[in-house]
């Protein structure tokens, strides 16, 4: 199963960890993996080639585990990208969730 933690600060997205693989399907073919995969590596790629936000993260790939956290201080242009880049990724989240939540734990706080 794939334990995913969003924390909020008010109604913006500060830090995010995503552990475990879903068990859905056997390695390499395993979609509900791969979708989640696919959606928070393109929301960190957004934070910080397209927002160039400074963002801190950390990959283990074999482990299937990602941590990212924004930094305190942004400036208001960054504060608004990061929120439409992440409140999009929810979005995405929230919807594999719906259709699979025996493999998927999804916490917002």
């Amino acid at each position: 199963m794939t334990e995913i933690k969003i924390t909020r600060k008010g109604n913006s997205i500060v830090e995010l960890t995503a552990d475990g693989h879903t068990g859905y399907g056997a390695k390499g073919e395993d979609i509900v993996c791969a979708g989640i995969s696919a959606l928070l590596q393109t929301a960190l790629l957004g934070l910080l080639q397209v927002a160039q936000i400074n963002v801190k993260y950390r990959i283990d790939e074999a482990k299937g585990f990602l941590r990212f956290t924004l930094p305190v201080s942004m400036t208001a242009q960054e504060r608004h990208d990061a929120d439409v880049i992440l409140n999009t990724m929810l979005c995405g989240l929230k919807d594999i969730y719906t259709e699979y939540s025996d493999f998927i734990n999804l916490e917002v706080i």
